[in-house]
């Protein structure tokens, strides 16, 4: 989950708070931790943390829930096919070791082996996790991301 308008600790704090309210166990919370956007430019930079949690809840169901805590904390629908400041954003990245592709939910996230403010607190509470597509440890994706960000 990240956030890069207004009090983005709070907000972050708020989406955590609404989530507490879904049939969804807690069970880890990483450190919260600053980044740039990534995929746009901004001044503002982004708050982000990564949460393991077990639910009841179908992956669409969940991914409903979400959508419902973000419009409620005034999240805009995107009017652009690019990525763009927001006061929330709360994303799936594993369900199980699901693999989903639709037009509505894609797990595992596309792109959560590509951003370090995934990897890095998914590296915190979840380091062993395996990836279900690539077949490699969180710990593995991370290598990799310093290896590829190191030769750019």
């Amino acid at each position: 989950m990240g956030s890069n308008l207004g009090n983005r600790e709070k907000n972050l704090k708020k989406a955590l708070q609404a989530l507490k309210k879904l049939p969804l166990r807690i069970i880890k919370v990483s450190k919260i931790y600053e980044s740039k956007p990534w995929g746009f430019k901004s001044p503002h930079l982004f708050l982000n943390l990564v949460l393991l949690g077990e639910t009841s809840l179908s992956p669409w169901a969940f991914i409903f829930e979400i959508k419902k805590i973000e419009a409620k904390m005034g999240r805009k629908l995107k009017k652009k096919k690019f990525y763009e400041d927001r006061l929330i954003d709360i994303d799936i990245i594993f369900y199980e070791n699901l693999v989903i592709k639709s037009k509505s939910l894609t797990i595992p996230h596309p792109h959560m082996h590509e951003r370090d403010f995934v990897i890095i607190p998914s590296l915190e509470i979840i380091p062993f996790w395996i990836h279900p597509i690539f077949k490699k440890s969180v710990a593995e994706l991370y290598k990799d991301l310093n290896l590829s960000e190191n030769k750019s």
